[in-house]
């Protein structure tokens, strides 16, 4: 199969399978999301949701993240992962919000990136989430999944060159909801160890199913 025939295959399938497929992530506002797609980094969606409800209640704007201090901050996320990081990450985040951007979230991926905790994968959670742009965030599970799939070449072993791969193949208007079906694809079915391809529904056009399949 060419590798046309395999994205065309991917955006019919997941077009009619899931067409509303969204972040887990909970959130109400374009603060909360940037907040919880900061602490997610090499963390599940499930603990985050646990963790963001005591933190935005307490800190429900840039304002109050950014008169805080990085051990109050700490209290409220210990149980995530690189807590301390993080906690310096979310007052500094607050505070370039406040200084920088009159405490509201900025659109372009260039203004987003000057944010600290904030590279180029979660700026292009914000622009694609948030501002409907045609970015496509890779974090591990796209990264994954549209290797095995074949939606791009085994050559492709940086997250930037995947990214530039699916936004040339894929139709502006499904790319944001691309990143979450490949992410949702990977937590779910094609896990990093022992895929589920004996139950993937795509297994047809998955190039890593190509060969791997048993032989009769």
């Amino acid at each position: 199969m060419q590798r046309k025939e395999r994205f065309q295959a991917f955006v019919d399938h997941f077009s009619s399978s899931f067409p509303e497929a969204e972040t887990e992530l909970h959130y109400s506002n374009p603060y909360e999301l940037l907040v919880a797609v900061v602490l997610s980094a090499q963390c599940t969606d499930k603990r985050i949701n646990q963790v963001t409800p005591a933190l935005f209640n307490r800190f429900p704007s840039p304002k109050e993240l950014a008169e805080s201090s990085v051990d109050e901050i700490f209290n409220y996320i210990r149980s995530v992962s690189y807590p301390n990081n993080k906690a310096k990450h979310l007052l500094g985040l607050g505070q370039k919000l406040m200084d920088s951007f009159q405490g509201e979230v900025p659109e372009s991926l260039e203004d987003l990136q000057t944010l600290p905790g904030v590279g180029r994968k979660t700026a292009n959670v914000i622009a694609s989430v948030i501002y409907n742009q045609p970015a496509m965030a890779v974090d591990t599970h796209v990264y994954r999944v549209s290797r095995r799939l074949g939606l791009v070449p085994q050559t492709a072993t940086t997250p930037l060159k995947v990214e530039q791969i699916l936004v040339k193949n894929l139709p502006d208007e499904v790319i944001a909801r691309a990143h979450h079906w490949l992410i949702l694809h990977g937590r779910y079915i094609c896990l990093a160890r022992k895929p589920m391809c004996p139950t993937c529904q795509i297994s047809h056009f998955c190039a890593y199913f190509e060969k791997n399949k048993p032989k009769i």
